[in-house]
This record gives structure tokens, C-alpha cells and sequence, in this order.
């Protein structure tokens, strides 16, 4: 190896991401190092990207990504738990705190203090990649494009299921059927849920039914809508949109569950005596812990889940990042190095 790496690298806000060669990064005690095979595009890495998430003190190179799959090349001091040639995932968190009650409790997604990817520390958008030891993803054989969205998208997706407290025999309503709602789908059918999906865009919807979604239902479609009324135990959105918050109260059952899961900056109006006489349960989820990540490996290995991914070089990806934004991408992007 030599002493540098091809990177997309953000200078301004907005403005196209630069390649450019730059130091390739040596891990400290407790990191590892990973050369990358593939890394897919997130829509947090829009939201980066244009500006709408900043991190108090930018990394140096200021590198996007955190859906990272490659091989372990380079081992810190103190570490013993990794071997060269392993195969290894970096995903959003880099690392936690450790001492607050969310660390301590299981909880460490919901860690205040936690460093990500991409955002507090150089990401994925490059050749390579330094992750902590402790916070790596053990990945399984297969094709690194359609392994490395599992990092964020498909750990989001489960992490929404497991705070939904999804079980089987229950209706879950998908809202937003892109890559992560895509994962959502066929999770949530394999806890042995009925599965509604709600999108927009009919290439969505008929790839939900080919995922295993009982029903589908156009966004934007009233009638539509009205007619699956307080159908659904679990709603889940993945949509960066407020606009799916009145179809969500629409098919949310009494006592039913309601997870935000995408980022969505503006207010929704909530009616405190609408949820006094529901019961409804609204809450959040924050991608995933170590063991949700173990988990969904495990069911990588067993029942590979489905994915619709576009490969990219590096130089592609301020377009797909575009795409993402405008709400055209197909898919799921991933680099591939």
C-alpha cells in the first residue's frame, strides 16, 4: 500500500464533491483499517451534503459515507479481536460514549455523545477507511454492492421493526418504499406481519408487492387511503417528508404503534385530544445497536435479503446524491472501488 487514497471529498456545502488524492489514514489503538469494495449512498449523506446537518468540528478530509463493506488490512494497537483479511462493515456510529444510560442500557443508537461516520470522523465516500474495533460489522460472504447498504438502510430497517415491536399476526404499514422501506417490507414479513405498503411512485409499490406486501396504496390517493382507515398496528415511515404524516393517522389503528424513522426537519401537527382517545404510541428510531447489526447478519447469511442497487464509480456519486435529493433515485446507490 502506499501512502494515499482516491476520495470524494466535500469542500462547500451543495457544491459537488471533489476527487481528490489524500493521505490514506492509519488506524490508532482500537481501530482497524478497511480497504473498501463498496459503499452505498444514504440519504443522511444528502442531508450532510447539502448542509441541513453539520457536525460541531468537521473531520479533516471532510469524506461522506457510512455504508462501508471491504477488507481489514491494518490493525491498531490493543487489538486482538481482528484479523488481517477479515471482512468488515463500517456503518453510521464510529463509536459511543460507553458510560451514558442509552450505552449502558442496550440503547447505544440513542447515544448523544456518539461519533458517525461521515459526519464527526472521514467516511466512506474512499478507498479507505478507519473504523473502531468494538463498532465494526462482521460481514458475510457475498457481493460487496449488495452487502454494504445493510449498514445503514437494512440496520435502520430493522432497528424500526424492533422499536415498532412488530409481532406476528399484525398489520404494518411501510410508508416510503425506497431502499429502506424496501428492507422494511420483507423484515416486517418475516416476523409473520401483514404488510401495507405506501408510496408515491408505482415502480415502488409494484416492487413492494414483489417483496412481499399484501396491499399497496398510492400517497397521494384520498379515496384510496380512507378505505384502509385504522388498518394498520404498526406505521413506519421512511419518507423525508411531512406530507405522510396524515395518511399515517389515517391508518393507524387505536393503541397502534407509529415509528419515525426518516429525517424530517419540519413540523407535523399532532392533536394532544386525538391522542388521549387513541393511545397511539409515537417514537423514534436511530439506525441500530451492535447486536441489532449481529442480527441482521446472521439473517444476511441465512435469507439474503433483496435489494435494488445501482452501481456507481466515485466520480458518480455528487449525481447520485442529486438523485437521492430530488427523490428519483431507483434504488439503493453504491460505489463500487
Amino acid at each position: 500500500m502506499d501512502g494515499t487514497m482516491l476520495a470524494a471529498v466535500l469542500g462547500d456545502f451543495g457544491a459537488e464533491l471533489r476527487l481528490e488524492r489524500v493521505p490514506r489514514p492509519e488506524p490508532g489503538p482500537g481501530k482497524i483499517l478497511i480497504r473498501l469494495e463498496a459503499s452505498g449512498v444514504c440519504h443522511t449523506d444528502v442531508h450532510i451534503w447539502q448542509g441541513s446537518v453539520r457536525p460541531p468540528q468537521p473531520p479533516s478530509p471532510f469524506i461522506l459515507g457510512h455504508e462501508g463493506v471491504g477488507e481489514v488490512v491494518a490493525l491498531g494497537d490493543g487489538v486482538s479481536d481482528w484479523r488481517i483479511g477479515d471482512r468488515a462493515g463500517a456503518a453510521w456510529i464510529h463509536d459511543t460514549c460507553g458510560a451514558c444510560a442509552e450505552c449502558r442500557s442496550g440503547h447505544e443508537s440513542f447515544c448523544q455523545h456518539h461519533r458517525a461516520h461521515g459526519l464527526n470522523v472521514p467516511g466512506t465516500f474512499a478507498e479507505y477507511v478507519v473504523a473502531d474495533a468494538r463498532f465494526a460489522a462482521r460481514v458475510p460472504d457475498g457481493d460487496a454492492p449488495a452487502l454494504a447498504p445493510l449498514m445503514c438502510a437494512g440496520l435502520t430497517a430493522l432497528g424500526a421493526i424492533d422499536r415498532a415491536g412488530l409481532r406476528a399476526g399484525e398489520c404494518c404499514a411501510v410508508f416510503g418504499c425506497g431502499g429502506l422501506g424496501q428492507y422494511a417490507v420483507q423484515l416486517a414479513r418475516r416476523r409473520g406481519a401483514a404488510v401495507i405498503a405506501v408510496d408515491r411512485d408505482p415502480a415502488k409499490l409494484r416492487q413492494s408487492r414483489s417483496n412481499g406486501a399484501e396491499r399497496t396504496v398510492d400517497a397521494g390517493d384520498a379515496a384510496a387511503v380512507a378505505e384502509l382507515a385504522a388498518s394498520a398496528d404498526v406505521c413506519i415511515n421512511f419518507a423525508p417528508t411531512p406530507a405522510t404524516w396524515a395518511p399515517m393517522l389515517a391508518l393507524i389503528r387505536p393503541r397502534g404503534r407509529m415509528i419515525a424513522a426518516a429525517m424530517v426537519s419540519d413540523p407535523v401537527p399532532l392533536n394532544q385530544e386525538w391522542l388521549t382517545a387513541s393511545g397511539v404510541t409515537i417514537t423514534g428510531t436511530s439506525v441500530g445497536t451492535r447486536a441489532q447489526m449481529a442480527a441482521l447478519m446472521d439473517e444476511q447469511t441465512r435469507h439474503p435479503l433483496a435489494a435494488d442497487v445501482t452501481e456507481i464509480g466515485l466520480t458518480e456519486v455528487t449525481d447520485a446524491l442529486g438523485a437521492l435529493r430530488r427523490g428519483t433515485a431507483p434504488g439503493r446507490f453504491c460505489i463500487r472501488f
